[in-house]
């Protein structure tokens, strides 16, 4: 039987040389770790030691109050309020557990848990850095959230300011709101100093003076343990500094009163939308500016939920959307102050000539009718605007040309933004040759050139617009650039920056022609084509104009909207030497340049004009209410001849 007998010397030869191989190996490796160590230690310690500070040691921003904003009587429209907020570390919570917590905070937050998913998934940042889920939650519920920390791993309770609007949808449209920086902002601002967990300003002026408002963020030096974790605060190398407070040239008691105007009007006829704006037009400041439908700016300062926020954006009034600039409609009869200044201005009328108007004009086959079906005979500049012949403008637009129509157009500002310190202002459409050519491939035709002298066919203007062409006649021609801010101050009271008007253009015309136009616009008011307004013991001029859009009805009717733009001289009591008023209107003294805009009114008489009538007894505390409720019934004033 073969095999290794025990005390065999045979083996413990071979095995000797093994173990001394082996031995030799070990030798090695102690030595290199040692040697790696000692270069670790001590050759290169002061590096690496450097380098676990810079780990353990890092700058944090602090964030800064943001600013305020007051109304032009010092009035505060928005402020800051502590406000609890949720937030979430990932790294602090496991992964087995994060659907459980979640649905914990769901129950106790009513925000689901998809939601916060998102929230958390969409994140760019480090996972070590807190994510807020949930802001503005209740005492109570903020009191359940820190004495149950031990089962909500991750989950932090903290106090932060939160955005307070005192007077919610009044101002809504002006002020805008805040919200939660997205990934996208974030990559493009990160370099400027954001955080992942900032808010910044996302319409109106909020988000126009986001740098005036945001404020300097300090710096804090703080130790964090190898976790991530802070654990203290070393330093504060960098004060933070509090925003800037906006001081605005709305007058919060104007905009009740405007509001209270344009809901009365709008709720009665049951119309979806409407526009009223009062600006100063001496200097372009926007006294007041309404938009309804409106909403609560106080929902988003909040944290608005996914789906309210869904109910907005598919709400067909679209609340969200200021129509005073960011949305574009035919001015109808309002535009022929255009006409009527080049006309004069280019030498194609005359105070003195007249042009015989009637039912309707024709080139070719094509009839272009005049809004009565009528006409009135001859009439001068005065009887044509007062009356709104649309055949009167017809001609003279003719005379004047597309082209010719459209540079006096530009130099009231139709077809260019007016440049006002808010978001989202349409541009409008003034149409010249060149402008067709390049949309559609051919110019104008003489028919459209009749449309565009009455504001209808291919003009589109928004309110604004409109009522800035009004301020500058009143004011003898200068066309200023609207403002909502008129004064920047520091956060102890210091003037940062004084408004100062901004004038866009002195209108290239004679003054006379400018006064002849004011003194038409009073004759509107006067020859009762705007019924009793004249009744009211104040001088008020302007015009009124319907704008056909959209489809025809069962009758071949077009519906349309409703405008009415007037301005009131400097002291607006109708004076015993001048019982006509127009001497007032004059002058270049105007106080105030108002705005109403109806949208699809379709009612007996001109809406917006009622509107205006209604703002100015409630402003003017006239006693005596001349309202005529009968022309806010729904109808067409081409069968009740309502004017237009």
């Amino acid at each position: 039987m073969s095999g290794v007998v025990l005390g065999d010397p045979a083996p413990r030869g071979r095995l000797l040389p093994r173990f001394i191989v082996f031995s030799l190996i070990a030798v090695l490796v102690v030595g290199a770790l040692g040697t790696r160590l000692f270069y670790l230690q001590v050759a290169q310690g002061g590096y690496y030691a450097a380098l676990a500070d810079d780990q353990r040691f890092v700058d944090v921003a602090v964030s800064s109050a943001r600013g305020l904003m007051v109304d032009r009587a010092g009035r505060v429209l928005v402020t800051n309020v502590p406000t609890y907020v949720v937030k979430i570390r990932q790294a602090d919570l496991p992964f087995s557990r994060r659907e459980e917590v979640l649905q914990r905070l769901s129950t106790l937050l009513d925000i689901p848990v998809a939601e916060m998913n998102e929230t958390l998934d969409r994140n760019p940042g480090s996972r070590f850095e807190y994510i807020r889920v949930a802001s503005d939650i209740p005492v109570d519920v903020a009191h359940v959230l820190t004495e149950d920390h031990l089962s909500l791993p991750g989950v932090q309770v903290g106090v932060e300011p939160r955005r307070e609007y005192p007077y919610g949808a009044l101002v809504s449209h002006i002020l805008g709101f805040t919200g939660a920086i997205d990934p996208d902002d974030f990559v493009r601002l990160e370099e400027k100093g954001y955080l992942q967990d900032d808010s910044l300003g996302k319409a109106g002026v909020e988000a126009v003076y986001e740098t005036e408002l945001r404020g300097t963020y300090g710096v804090e030096q703080v130790e964090r343990d190898a976790s991530g974790r802070r654990l203290r605060v070393v330093a504060k190398p960098q004060e933070e500094l509090a925003g800037n407070t906006l001081e605005l040239s709305i007058d919060v008691d104007l905009q009740k009163e405007a509001e209270k105007a344009l809901r009365w009007g709008i709720e009665l006829a049951g119309l979806k939308r409407g526009v009223f704006i009062v600006m100063n037009p001496q200097t372009g400041e926007v006294l007041a500016m309404v938009s309804l439908p409106n909403y609560d700016n106080n929902l988003f300062a909040r944290g608005i939920s996914g789906e309210d926020f869904d109910k907005l954006l598919k709400d067909p009034s679209r609340p969200l959307l200021n129509f005073a600039i960011n949305e574009q409609y035919p001015p109808g009869s309002t535009y022929k102050l255009v006409t009527g200044t080049g006309g004069l201005a280019d030498g194609k009328i005359t105070t003195d000539s007249t042009l015989r108007t009637k039912g309707y004009l024709s080139i070719g086959r094509y009839r272009y009718y005049e809004w009565n079906r009528r006409g009135w005979g001859p009439l001068n500049i005065y009887d044509g605007f007062g009356h709104s012949s649309d055949t009167y403008f017809f001609q003279v637009a003719g005379r004047l040309g597309i082209d010719r129509l459209a540079y006096w157009a530009k130099q009231y500002g139709f077809g260019a933004r007016t440049g006002i310190d808010l978001p989202g202002e349409a541009r409008g459409i003034v149409p010249t040759n060149a402008w067709k050519q390049d949309v559609f491939g051919e110019r104008i035709y003489p028919g459209e050139t009749y449309q565009a002298g009455i504001g209808q066919g291919y003009d589109s203007a928004t309110p604004l617009q409109v009522l800035n062409a009004y301020a500058a006649l009143a004011n003898g021609g200068k066309v200023f650039q609207p403002q909502v801010v008129r004064r920047i101050l520091s956060a102890d009271g210091t003037v940062v920056r004084d408004f100062e008007p901004k004038l866009i253009r002195q209108l290239d015309v004679d003054p006379e022609v400018l006064r002849t136009m004011r003194v038409a616009a009073r004759r509107v008011v006067t020859i009762r084509h705007t019924y009793n307004l004249v009744d009211l013991p104040l001088v008020v001029a302007g015009k009124s104009g319907t704008a056909e859009f959209g489809n025809r009805d069962s009758k071949g009717r077009l519906p349309y909207h409703s405008w009415f733009a007037a301005f009131v001289p400097k002291d607006p009591r109708m004076q015993p030497g001048d019982p006509s008023g127009y001497r007032a209107v004059s002058g270049t003294d105007s106080e105030l340049a108002v705005l109403a805009f109806a949208y699809d009114s379709r009612t007996k008489g001109n809406m917006a004009t009622e509107i205006v009538k209604y703002f100015l007894q409630i402003h003017y505390k006239v006693k005596k209410d001349l309202r005529n409720f009968d022309l806010l019934k729904r109808a067409n004033f081409y069968n009740s001849q309502g004017g237009n």
